[in-house]
């Protein structure tokens, strides 16, 4: 193997291909890029920024390459990269449990059949995490990647490789060092503004840091901390909780999203009452997340 590659198996309970098809559901997405089945992404490290190339290898394994004179020259920010990859695609969850729950729950069932192997595709960094759940408050997905691409090409950094840019997404103390008025540019409303740099605040002074969240081991608890940040609700919680945490117990229940998909699944006319999503989401006990992300997907 070149010195440049690294091969990082993945579980029996994994697919590439339907993770890349995640990755792969909008045109506006400015964090990572695909040609050819080939997932390109710059990582921050405390090296610098590499730049990775992730492609299939084999049945169970993957290929990571770093391309340009981007790999790290020391051990611990190579590790920071594997570990970065490791958490973006969940390797190291065991979802076999979730599939056992699966089979006994027909909506579950057909979503495990059409999309195995999918895993829940995380945010690693908790800032990115957050911003982006606060972007996504009230809006449509759209006009949310628009919104991200905005503050990432204005406040981001950028490596360039074979003409083409790839940025890594705005720090902490990067934007908690703006105004609203730096922000109003990107036509947020000032209420997300209020919130992008509140939250870049507690996170820049060590306030809240994804340590402290996985410490709790409570999704409740985690809920707790978060929610007492100003912007930040139930669903947005929720929505770290399942991609940057990954709490499997995480349930954002007032989901549109969530809805309109078990109304999809279902074929009912209606999307269901709180009530009744209590009920159904019954047998999905501490796997809501994953629950929730397959149903996503017939969506999203």
């Amino acid at each position: 193997m070149e010195d440049n590659q690294i091969i990082l198996p993945t579980p029996s309970e994994f697919s590439f291909i339907q993770n890349l098809g995640y990755l792969q559901r909008s045109t506006n997405e400015c964090m990572f890029q695909i040609h050819d089945n080939k997932v390109r992404k710059a990582i921050a490290t405390d090296e610098g920024t590499a730049l990775i190339e992730i492609s299939k290898q084999g049945e169970q394994s993957l290929t990571i390459e770093f391309l340009g004179n981007t790999k790290p020259t020391t051990k611990k920010a190579v590790e920071q990269v594997m570990e970065y990859i490791t958490d973006w695609f969940d390797i190291k969850t065991d979802i076999q449990p979730f599939y056992d729950i699966s089979k006994k729950d027909s909506m579950l069932q057909q979503a495990v059949d059409a999309f195995n192997g999918l895993r829940i595709m995380g945010i690693p960094d908790l800032f990115e995490a957050m911003a982006w759940g606060i972007l996504g408050q009230q809006i449509n997905l759209p006009f949310a990647y628009t919104l991200k691409r905005r503050l990432v090409e204005k406040f981001g950094t950028s490596i360039t490789f074979e003409g083409e840019q790839y940025w890594v997404f705005p720090t902490p103390s990067v934007i908690a060092k703006l105004t609203v008025e730096d922000l109003v540019g990107l036509k947020m409303t000032v209420k997300k503004c209020e919130y992008l740099i509140d939250v870049a605040n507690q996170i820049e002074i060590g306030l809240l840091t994804k340590e402290m969240l996985l410490e709790t081991n409570d999704v409740k608890k985690a809920e707790k901390i978060l929610t007492k940040i100003r912007g930040i609700g139930p669903w947005t919680a929720n929505y770290v909780l399942m991609r940057c945490l990954r709490f499997p117990s995480a349930f954002p229940i007032d989901d549109v999203g969530l809805h309109n998909a078990i109304k999809h699944v279902t074929g009912s006319q209606q999307k269901p009452t709180k009530e009744e999503l209590l009920k159904l989401s019954e047998p999905w006990n501490g796997w809501e997340a994953y629950a929730t992300f397959y149903l996503w997907r017939f969506l999203y």
